[in-house]
């Protein structure tokens, strides 16, 4: 199979379903801000040590984004739109788990933190605003199109998860929490 097909070289796309939009479409524009958040979550995995738990659990939100933007993709209306592999509330309840274990160790959080103090961190704040841009950016094509209201609470729910993971690896590689001081 070849990678090439020429069918987007005049600047059109195909949705799932068939029907072609330009490439600078709100759908394009919102399946390809969380294709990138879902790249940004593949380079900080890659920077974890191999025994480190999070991997995991990064690998799982990478497929539920995928997932998401599958939903995001479809061009279809009614029936047909639904028999992509959903997430669910279990879903959103896995990342607020997450997020509630790692603030049960970290100190109480009492000013604005800057991003930085070790590569981890960084990344983890990197993932955390391309996803607050992804979940900008569907909100905008929600104005327009029926998106699922579990994929944006998802969004949300999983740009908290990274400033608070951003947080352990502060904690755990011993790196201080650079303090916003206006």
């Amino acid at each position: 199979m070849k990678i090439y097909t020429k069918t987007g070289d005049k600047g059109t796309t195909a949705l799932i379903g068939g029907t072609r939009v330009r490439k600078d479409h709100p759908r394009i524009e919102a399946y390809g801000t969380v294709d990138e958040l879902n790249a940004v979550i593949g380079l900080l995995r890659d920077h974890l040590g191999a025994d480190d738990a999070n991997r995991h659990l990064l690998l799982q939100i990478q497929e539920k984004l995928f997932r998401l933007e599958s939903h995001l993709a479809d061009g279809r209306d009614g029936a047909s739109a639904d028999s992509l592999p959903p997430l669910n509330g279990n879903d959103v309840k896995q990342l607020e788990i997450e997020i509630d274990r790692m603030n049960s160790y970290l100190s109480p959080l009492k000013h604005f933190i800057l991003p930085g103090g070790h590569v981890l961190v960084s990344y983890c704040h990197l993932a955390r605003t391309v996803c607050r841009r992804a979940e900008r950016v569907v909100i905008s094509l929600s104005a327009e199109t029926t998106v699922n209201e579990l994929d944006l609470i998802y969004l949300n729910r999983l740009s908290d998860y990274f400033f608070v993971l951003g947080r352990h690896y502060s904690y755990h590689t011993g790196s201080e929490e650079i303090i916003w001081k206006p």
